[in-house]
């Protein structure tokens, strides 16, 4: 019964980080280019009072044994990089990623971040910049007189200025792909930085090296289903109850024992 207690409360615990992981899913429904999270778990270790195998009294081979587990844990909550739904803006520095590749951006400290998000600004100095003033890698800068932006499926920048009929190359945006995405730490803003777990990143033109191809005019919607996320979060509810009346039960159980004359 007081071992029921304890395994109860790591499966609620467990439920408890299935419906953080949800609520957060939730809440950046509409955040450009985020995603999902997925939480697994793991079985905790077992008490052997009978190996599978071991002999019996009589000397026979028990085919299976007696093993009592001790519960649940988190073993990881993982980002899901599917692709999401993309939504048609217009806007000249707003870009969506087709496939794989993170835009690269460096931070204040000089530290590369990844983003999916590709709603870029510009600064004052006409730098194309994110929504927190922080630098696209490689750095490209927009002629003030610039009357048009043509952003190409391959990353090839090319701005029309006033006066002039041809248009000008600027630069090339390019992308970042790691072998394991899932690896990368999520800092917030949108960004991802590098970890042992990620690998190191390969810097490719768009359309090369597996990276995917930019389309200008459009964003990346999050890759996060409502539905699913309801269904799971009605899923995690309903584990949480049957779990939190184990624990009932197990102290019903000890109270008729201590009962007892």
């Amino acid at each position: 019964m007081i071992r029921a207690l304890f395994t109860a409360t790591t499966g609620m615990q467990a439920q408890e980080n299935k419906i953080d992981a949800i609520a957060n899913n939730l809440a950046n429904v509409n955040t450009t280019g985020f995603k999902k999270s997925r939480v697994d778990f793991q079985d905790l270790m077992y008490e052997q009072v009978r190996a599978p195998g071991s002999l019996s009294a009589t000397g026979n081979q028990v085919p299976t044994g007696i093993q009592i587990g001790e519960g649940v844990r988190t073993s990881s909550i993982s980002k899901i990089f599917t692709q999401g739904n993309f939504v048609q803006t217009d806007k000249a520095l707003d870009i969506a990623i087709e496939g794989d590749g993170f835009f690269q951006i460096q931070l204040p400290d000089g530290t590369t971040a990844y983003t999916r998000d590709g709603s870029f600004k510009l600064d004052s100095n006409g730098n194309i910049v994110t929504a927190d003033g922080y630098l696209l890698i490689p750095q490209i800068t927009i002629p003030s007189d610039a009357t048009s932006i043509n952003i190409g499926a391959d990353g090839t920048i090319t701005v029309t200025q006033a006066g002039q009929t041809a248009a000008t190359q600027l630069g090339t945006i390019q992308l970042a792909k790691f072998t394991n995405p899932a690896g990368l730490k999520a800092i917030g803003r949108n960004l991802f930085l590098e970890t042992d777990a990620s690998g190191a990143p390969t810097i490719s033109n768009p359309g090369d090296n597996g990276t995917g191809t930019l389309a200008q005019g459009f964003l990346e919607n999050s890759n996060v289903n409502i539905a699913e996320e309801m269904v799971n979060m009605i899923i995690a509810q309903r584990a949480y109850e049957a779990v939190s009346k184990v624990i009932k039960t197990s102290d019903y159980m000890m109270e008729s024992v201590n009962r007892l004359k």
